[in-house]
């Protein structure tokens, strides 16, 4: 009975040996490090945010840089109208003009002469028309008593006209100095405050046309002709008046206004022009008009400094800035009219890509430099570590001003901007990991392994980065993990500053940076916050994952 008892409990020992599982040293670390909790959920946000970024961009139907657009109606200014205060000249083409014909001309109305020297010696005289305009001749002083004496200069002088014909010559004479004086006369221009539209964009107007509307408005019968056709004036008031053709349509619309499309290539009928006149004068705010095709607008009128501005309300295609959240845009647009769902999804790739990228080349940078100088000491480890205290003493914000404005000065694309920062920032931020290195390979270097190493022949590199890096991967994985938060939060304010990302780019970090007054700040919080959470989210996530390596690495520590 006693020895069934003892192999019972033998086969019971054994069985509990047999049961004991061993655990490699990576596999601790693991277990270790699946028991803290914070490490957990660090890891499970950056996986969320990897998908986020990577796999949503790939899902989402909008791109980074893709424009939204709104339609809305807008008062925009069609036409502006002022009243014609300067004197308008039209002058005869086929007549020699004299080079100061229209300041002498204003001169001889202003002091009301009919006749006025020029500077080359001749001299000027004006006929008065209706509606403050004159005909302006050439004028050379004759004595033909006969012509004074006429019957045609005295019923002209009997109906307040100072031009008269006599003998198929022309005639302005001049009594205002209280001597009778006579000059033989031939047409130049004519000059007025009115203008002349057109009702066809064809229709050209010349010369003869201006001088016979004009002599037209100041007799009975308001017909004259031009170019072999009979033209009537139908008159509104002294300063306005329509031209009609032979077959009574419109023709010309005469105005005391000048009236101009604000919007290249339109152009505004004289039924508009009259309209609108009519409506100014009227004092009005508004009045319609129907077009040609049939269409009826309101237009909106205002004056500002003396001239009337005429606008009107129209459907106009605008960037969708700033829309609240819908279905559309699940997150809503930014100040570019941009989609922001899918900015923070890009601008997620390209923050955890520099993010990456900047660790992967200090990694490399500062393994190497701090390997070689624990390795071999001496004058090779004194001319390393100053260069590390060199780089370290660099003042990195400076330095990312000054590239900033290198690569604004050469108008550097959002691709090379990425690759710039990447470089700039991974050749600073090494030295601290150069530093560990060191510090470890020192200890290391001296150890019973390194010694049976050296012995047996193994070449440099081989001991440096085969037997002495390996022992110092663990204190480099919780470097890199920590590291990462710092450089993507380092990115993210360069961005904001705008040395970093730029449009049409996105980061999360350039994101914030288009938030950059405190109205959109305060009153479009959509904006901003949720990159800002991305990345308090993302850098905390690193920063429980490198504490959960630490802890790992290192069983001996209390948590």
């Amino acid at each position: 009975m006693a020895n069934e008892e003892n192999t019972n409990v033998e086969e019971l020992k054994l069985d509990d040996a047999r049961r004991v599982k061993v655990l490699s040293p990576g596999m601790l670390v693991a277990k270790r490090f699946f028991r803290n909790r914070l490490a957990i959920i660090g890891m499970v946000i950056i996986i969320i945010m990897f998908l986020f970024s990577f796999l949503g961009g790939a899902l989402i139907p909008y791109s980074q840089s893709q424009v939204f657009y709104r339609t809305e109606e807008m008062k925009k200014d069609y036409a502006g109208a002022t009243y014609i205060n300067d004197y308008l000249l039209y002058e005869d083409k086929d007549a020699e003009i004299p080079s100061d014909l229209y300041s002498k001309s204003i001169l001889a109305i202003t002091k009301k002469q009919a006749v006025v020297e020029t500077r080359g010696g001749g001299s000027l005289a004006l006929r008065p028309l209706a509606g403050d305009s004159y005909i302006i001749y050439s004028a050379e002083e004759i004595k033909n008593p006969r012509a004074m004496k006429s019957q045609e200069r005295k019923d002209a002088a009997a109906e307040s006209d100072n031009y008269f014909e006599y003998d198929d010559v022309s005639y302005i004479f001049d009594d205002a100095t209280g001597k009778e004086l006579l000059y033989r006369v031939s047409e130049m221009a004519v000059i007025c405050k009115l203008s002349f539209t057109p009702f066809s964009e064809e229709t050209k107007l010349g010369y003869d046309f201006y001088k016979g509307a004009l002599l037209a408005m100041s007799e009975d019968d308001k017909k004259f002709e031009f170019d072999g056709a009979s033209y009537t004036i139908q008159q509104d008031g002294e300063a306005t008046a329509m031209v009609l053709a032979e077959d009574g349509s419109d023709y010309v619309y005469i105005s005391n206004m000048n009236m101009n499309s604000v919007i290249g290539g339109v152009f505004l009928t004289p039924d508009f022009k009259e309209t609108a006149a009519l409506a100014i004068e009227e004092g009005k705010e508004s009045f319609e008009y129907t077009n040609a095709d049939g269409e009826t607008d309101t237009y909106l009128l205002s004056e500002k400094s003396g001239q009337h501005l005429i606008a009107r309300n129209q459907e106009t295609r605008v960037i969708d800035t700033y829309a609240s959240p819908s279905k559309e845009h699940v997150m809503g647009t930014d100040a570019n009219g941009m989609d922001l769902l899918a900015r923070l999804m890009y601008g997620g790739r390209i923050s955890l890509m520099i993010g990456f990228v900047v660790v992967f080349i200090e990694m490399v940078l500062g393994v190497i430099v701090g390997g070689i100088s624990g390795y071999f000491g001496g004058w090779v480890d004194n001319v390393l570590m100053r260069l590390v205290d060199v780089i370290y003493c660099i003042p990195s914000m400076p330095l990312y001003l000054i590239l900033g404005s290198i690569m604004d000065h050469y108008r550097a694309t959002p691709t090379v901007r990425i690759y710039m920062l990447c470089v700039i920032m991974g050749s600073i931020g090494w030295v601290g990991i150069a530093r560990i290195v060191r510090g470890q390979i020192l200890s290391l270097r001296e150890q019973e392994f390194m010694v049976a190493a050296e012995a047996t022949g193994v070449r440099v590199s081989r001991r440096i980065f085969r037997h002495l890096v390996p022992n110092v991967v663990p204190q480099l994985i919780v470097f890199a993990s920590m590291d990462l938060g710092a450089v993507i939060l380092a990115e993210a304010t360069l961005s904001f500053l705008g040395l970093g990302i730029k449009y049409p780019a996105a980061s999360w970090g350039s994101i914030i940076n288009a938030v950059n007054d405190s109205y959109v700040m305060t009153n479009f919080l959509f904006v901003w916050v949720p990159a800002g959470i991305l990345i308090l989210l993302t850098v905390l996530a690193f920063n429980f994952i490198g504490d959960g390596l630490r802890d790992a690495f290192d069983p001996k520590m209390k948590r």
